[in-house]
């Protein structure tokens, strides 16, 4: 092969990553993530709409979450197989279908089995930020992952505010439409911008799936790792998926006037969307924090996120009837659960290089069955005990969240000794 030759070669299977190429990575990244949330501040609503239960409609997060999981555990490792961009597009359009078939589903079980698929088929943030990786320059690696990271987080957290925006004005089915026609917007756009990335991995699909469970078995710190995030986003997940609830029940006591400007009416899922903004305090202490673990001992540091955690249920156990009590608790709670991810990252990517992919997808498999069991237990809780079972929920999983990180110092140590 010429020089020519094998300069065309490496341009095919590295395209220059541009700044307008980050930025479109970093918007869709957000808009696709959002799909996970935007249901959270419409639960009631839903609930009303298809005369069920709260304990019922909850369901619908918990499959959106468990759906999520559920792509990057059996989507997400095809990346390496197949070519990138042609299962991302793939995967949008289904997502597209998906969230019209949640926008018109005629009872709770269609919704929720709906709300499945739009998990499943939103993965795709999964397959963008390793994408990223893979076309950044190794200088430039971590900046460019963060840059899109930053979108993932913003579209977390203001979706749940778009949500309770739009159905406050609309109502929740006209947010699933308008979200569907974002997901067409950004297929045109990754279809004509985003470039193709040839596969790598040479072998079985099944082979590629075993290797995860070898991984699983031969890495005590990833298995570690992903028992501490599910803990942590169950607590997270529990949170938001009930807040909704409570501005239902102690409407009148926590927003005496429903009156925002002259002709915004406050709702129960206006409220809970507008919390999302909150978030971002959290999110921006938990960055500094993510600082911090460079200059202090990475385990002594999650031990404080990881009480955070705790702290943040004990302020909300006694804020049911207080606004002020619950910023503080979002604030603390959010900190606590995205300083703690960023220590997760930071020990698993520091297992095997080679094996990165498929590390994260054990990662956040776990992450969003944690979520989801998080969902499903705090629906429950709110049904036999209402906002103090949420909140007694919360210091149990956050409570074993801190056993089990102590339990697993050495492997800690081990880790970061051997960097």
């Amino acid at each position: 092969m010429t020089s020519a030759e094998m300069t065309y070669a490496e341009k095919r299977i590295h395209p220059e990553l541009t700044t307008s190429l980050l930025w479109i990575m970093a918007i869709a990244t957000g808009l696709i993530v959002a799909n996970l949330y935007y249901n959270q501040p419409l639960l009631d609503d839903m609930a009303r709409t298809y005369h069920v239960s709260n304990s019922k409609v909850g369901q619908v997060a918990m499959f959106t979450q468990l759906g999520y999981a559920a792509g990057m555990l059996f989507l997400a490792p095809l990346a390496d197989m197949v070519r990138r961009k042609r299962l991302i597009m793939l995967c949008l359009a289904l997502a597209t279908i998906s969230l019209l078939f949640t926008a018109i589903s005629p009872n709770i079980n269609l919704l929720i089995l709906a709300s499945f698929l739009v998990g499943i088929f939103s993965l795709i943030p999964q397959l963008l930020i390793p994408m990223t990786a893979h076309l950044a320059k190794p200088e430039e690696r971590g900046s460019k992952i963060g840059f899109v990271m930053s979108g993932l987080l913003l579209g977390i957290l203001l979706s749940r505010t778009i949500g309770g925006v739009i159905d406050s004005y609309f109502g929740w089915r006209a947010m699933f439409y308008i979200a569907a026609g974002i997901m067409v917007i950004i297929w045109l756009l990754l279809f004509f911008l985003l470039p193709e990335v040839e596969p790598e991995y040479k072998g079985t699909y099944k082979a590629l799936m075993r290797s995860l469970l070898t991984l699983i078995k031969h890495e005590p710190a990833l298995r570690f790792a992903a028992i501490r995030g599910a803990l942590c986003f169950a607590c997270f997940s529990a949170f938001w998926a009930t807040l909704v609830f409570l501005f239902s029940q102690n409407f009148k006591i926590l927003f005496p006037s429903a009156h925002i400007f002259n002709n915004i009416t406050l709702t129960p899922s206006l409220a809970a969307g507008l919390f999302g903004l909150i978030g971002a305090f959290g999110a921006i202490a938990a960055s500094v924090m993510g600082r911090l673990s460079d200059k202090m001992d990475a385990f002594k540091l999650s031990t404080y996120t990881l009480l955070l955690i705790v702290v943040s249920f004990v302020v909300f156990i006694f804020s049911g009837n207080s606004i002020p009590g619950l910023i503080i608790g979002v604030i603390v709670l959010d900190m606590g659960v995205q300083a703690t991810h960023i220590s997760n990252q930071s020990l698993i990517f520091a297992l095997h290089a080679g094996a990165r992919n498929r590390i994260n997808t054990v990662y956040m498999v776990s992450y969003f069955i944690g979520g989801g069991i998080g969902t499903f237990l705090a629906s429950i809780a709110w049904g036999l005990h209402g906002w103090v079972g949420v909140c007694v929920t919360g210091i149990i999983l956050s409570g074993i969240a801190v056993i089990v990180h102590l339990l697993n110092h050495k492997i800690v140590q081990k880790i970061r000794r051997s960097v």
